[in-house]
């Protein structure tokens, strides 16, 4: 997974913030069957609340759900809808997140606090991001929805953390077609090699891999003997990363393997 600590500290501070703009109600503590007996939406809700502020995060979820259950009219069971993505985001039960989210803006899109619901979606699906060795679909759906908030909501502190979260995932994802491309080379698969490699330096080039991207596409391109195609790719990176050790490595190759060439 991402290593994201510091930014997800900050996303959940924003978070917490959010939601106690939102809530602002206490109450008394609650045993847990409390969500399987019928009460009035004051005191339902205030045991979700405790619960909430307690910790005790995946019970309280199920509480704000109950909420709804029992009181779908109410003026709290929108609010409580919203405590309920909130809550199951805190227990990690991202899944869980994303549907009361989904279901909050199904039925109430026009609300004041639908951009912090979209803004939950995206950080459960980023929450899910795993290491580059494995499937990158979560990744994908965690970059579609940061682009979402971006796009919905600008001029938000929302769009400025998704921002930022959007520059991690196109590097992570950049990352992915690097490990594809190094192992396409190590097969000796050149040219599925180098449109990997292409795709990093054309797609992702303002992530930390594209130096790296310019030099396997020097590696490739001589290696399928397209020696005008590899100075092509070494002058861009002698361009761009003039004091790199990618460069340097690739005014070494083009030297060796075509001294009829130069790399910049």
């Amino acid at each position: 997974m991402l290593q994201t600590s510091p930014l997800r500290a900050i996303a959940l501070a924003t978070a917490a913030t959010a939601m106690l703009l939102t809530a602002g109600c206490g109450g008394k503590a609650k045993n847990r069957d409390t969500a399987y007996v019928a009460r009035d939406v004051d005191t339902l809700y205030a045991a979700a609340k405790d619960r909430l502020d307690r910790g005790d995060t995946k019970v309280a979820a199920e509480l704000f759900d109950e909420v709804e259950r029992q009181h779908p009219y109410s003026p709290w069971a929108r609010r409580a809808q919203l405590m309920s993505a909130f809550s199951y985001y805190v227990a990690r039960e991202y899944g869980k997140s994303v549907q009361s989210a989904q279901r909050f803006l199904a039925i109430h899109p026009g609300n004041k606090d639908a951009p912090y619901a979209f803004y939950l979606i995206a950080l459960s699906y980023y929450e899910q991001i795993s290491d580059v060795t494995r499937d990158q679909k979560i990744t994908q759906q965690a970059l579609a929805a940061l682009n979402d908030v971006v796009r919905r909501y600008p001029g938000t502190r929302y769009a400025s953390d998704a921002r930022l979260k959007i520059d991690l995932v196109n590097d992570h994802l950049a990352g992915k077609e690097m490990e594809i491309g190094r192992h396409y080379q190590r097969s000796g698969r050149w040219l599925a090699s180098a449109l990997r490699f292409r795709n990093v330096a054309e797609r992702y080039q303002m992530t930390s891999h594209t130096a790296e991207a310019l030099y396997r596409l020097v590696e490739s391109n001589l290696a399928l003997g397209i020696p005008e195609e590899a100075q092509k790719y070494a002058a861009v990176l002698g361009t761009n990363y003039p004091g790199s050790s990618w460069y340097q490595m690739a005014h070494e190759l083009m030297n060796k393997h075509a001294p009829g060439a130069t790399a910049a």
